[in-house]
């Protein structure tokens, strides 16, 4: 509900601070006097598209502040929610909006920087503007689906079908992705069919290179120094010891003799003799080890050749052979069961399908059941308003499948017995349109809803009972809610509860627009104003005052 409006600077207001109640709030006053520019102000703060310049002339910058009470269940704590704000202190929400005389706008929600795209979003649950030629509203089609699901009372069939479709999505993404997996995969099949085959033979070892690496190495530098090693070990085991041995035999043989001593001599023989045996022995161990057949150099070699060939092939490195044999193993696998696995998500695929196609076809016969008494509820409000003959009706197509079924759903009218049906802004002349609605309003409407609803002169083009008929409406649908009507008719400004004038005047020549609160005796003259035009008769008042009464 909106509480308060407080103007500064824009167009020919100086400054204005409203208060508004609930109920019908009527404002009224003669051409031109600015009440056009309090529905701009508002719709300035709420963040609806209006005039470029809004600024007053002379002034650096416009502002609107506005003052609106939300109850607990109002659908503006989850815009403020979504949007990550704090919850409203004591349902209290102030909307603030600044227009630099350069054009630069600025908002603000509960004294935070808002964005216009939360701003748009939470208007759109605290203001529904209704006008003649007003396109948000009833007159756009594309609404007309969610209004008549509002009356119908959907909501949990609605649900399970915004709940289905999102499970069918699911199941078509998870096929599509299967598929577009299993296409991949098939596509390289045979290199991986090859390559799989081409490493399981080779089975290439984690390590194995380099342990190749070093075997090679070993018998290239073997094969270099066993016949050096060879040709030493012969010496070692043929001529110097045949040598020694020859010479311990002639010296033993004279070593008795007084003639030289030859025991210091035959020691160090006999050491060196035992030093010799110890070379033959280690020199004998290295030629052994140095032994291999080439046949095994040759092996290792075309081993680990292969291997370096196989990791250059696939561009990974030698110890990278095995896992890239796993990972290509595992898109086989994945290959050999991906048809198992594509059958069993169609199969989920045609059960979500059928589930979404119950839950759409629930939802369409709901709507269509219920279609029908709202085209009820809406002639018998027409009756009143003096359109007894005209037709209103809820027309159906079938629209592309989507979270909310596959209606195409739109109000269409006939003014007269005979004429052709059409859409409510093409068929609906000004007061005919005004009254169609106000009639799909009352019909529609909430009275939990929070909303505050305008109605910018919808009474033009009628006067009389229908007029009054407008008024009586207006006053119903205010009941437990808040309606503000900008009104020419004074049987409408009769109904309101309170009563606000709006004129002009003119200080130090600077033409002003003013709003002024009217009590009981002010609002019999303006009444009387608008029955009887500038001047104000006895009879005018006498009117003005019947219609109060009534």
């Amino acid at each position: 509900m909106l509480r308060a409006l407080d103007i500064r600077d824009i167009l020919i207001i100086d400054h204005l601070e409203l208060g508004f109640k609930p109920g019908l709030n009527v404002l009224t006053g003669e051409t031109g006097a600015g009440k056009s520019i309090l529905l701009d102000s508002l719709g300035f703060v709420l963040g609806w598209r209006g005039r470029a310049e809004l600024v007053r002339q002379g002034a650096k910058q416009g502002e609107v502040v506005a003052e609106f009470y939300l109850n607990d269940g109002h659908a503006a704590h989850s815009v403020l929610a979504e949007a990550g704000w704090p919850p409203c202190e004591d349902g209290e929400l102030i909307l603030r909006r600044v227009n630099t005389s350069e054009g630069r706008k600025t908002a603000w929600v509960n004294d935070r920087r808002c964005s216009g795209e939360v701003l748009r979003a939470l208007s759109a649950t605290l203001v529904e503007l209704h006008g003649q030629h007003d396109d948000r509203g009833l007159l756009n089609p594309k609404g007309h689906r969610s209004m008549l699901d509002e009356f119908a009372g959907v909501g949990a069939l609605l649900a399970n079908t915004r709940k289905t479709w999102t499970a069918m999505a699911k199941a078509r993404k998870a096929v599509s992705a299967t598929r577009a997996a299993l296409d991949e995969v098939r596509a390289e099949e045979e290199f991986l069919r090859h390559a799989v085959a081409e490493l399981d033979q080779l089975n290439p070892q984690t390590g194995e290179d380099a342990a190749l690496d070093v075997q090679r190495r070993q018998m290239q530098g073997a094969e270099r120094i066993r016949g050096d090693v060879a040709r030493a070990h012969g010496f070692l085991t043929e001529g110097a010891e045949s040598a020694m041995g020859e010479a311990q035999r002639w010296l033993e043989s004279v070593s008795g003799s007084d003639a030289a001593d030859l025991d210091a001599p035959l020691a160090a023989l006999s050491r060196a003799m035992l030093e010799l045996g110890e070379a033959q022995d280690g020199v004998g161990r290295v030629l052994s080890g140095l032994e291999f057949n080439p046949s095994e150099l040759e092996e290792c070699e075309e081993r680990l050749f292969a291997i370096r060939a196989l990791a250059r092939k696939h561009d990974v490195l030698a110890d990278e052979l095995s896992a890239y044999g796993d990972t290509l193993r595992a898109k086989l696998a994945a290959l050999d069961a991906g048809d198992k696995d594509l059958a069993d998500q169609e199969t989920a695929l045609l059960a979500a399908e059928a589930d979404y196609e119950v839950a759409a076809t629930s939802l369409s016969a709901k709507r269509q059941k219920r279609a029908g008494s709202l085209d009820a509820a809406v002639m018998a409000e027409l009756a009143p308003l003096k359109m007894e003959r005209a037709v209103f009706q809820t027309m159906f197509d079938t629209a592309e499948a989507g979270p909310e079924g596959r209606d195409a759903v739109a109000f269409t009218v006939a003014t007269n017995p005979g004429a052709p049906a059409g859409q409510l802004n093409k068929i609906a002349s000004g007061g005919e349109l005004s009254r169609f609605l106000l009639a799909l309003k009352v019909c529609l409407h909430g009275d939990d809803s929070g909303q505050t609803l305008i109605f910018d002169e919808i009474d033009r083009g009628v006067g009389g009972a229908t007029a009054d008929a407008v008024g009586r409406r207006l006053s119903a649908l205010a009941e437990g809610g808040q309606v503000l009507v900008v009104t020419h008719s004074p049987q409408v400004a009769a109904q309101g509860a309170y009563h606000w004038r709006v004129q002009k005047q003119v200080v130090k020549d600077l033409t002003l627009s003013t709003v002024v609160p009217l009590d009981s005796d002010a609002r019999v003259d303006e009444i009387a104003r608008m029955v009887s035009g500038d001047t104000i008769t006895e009879e005018a008042r006498a009117a003005a005052r019947s219609l109060l009464a009534s």
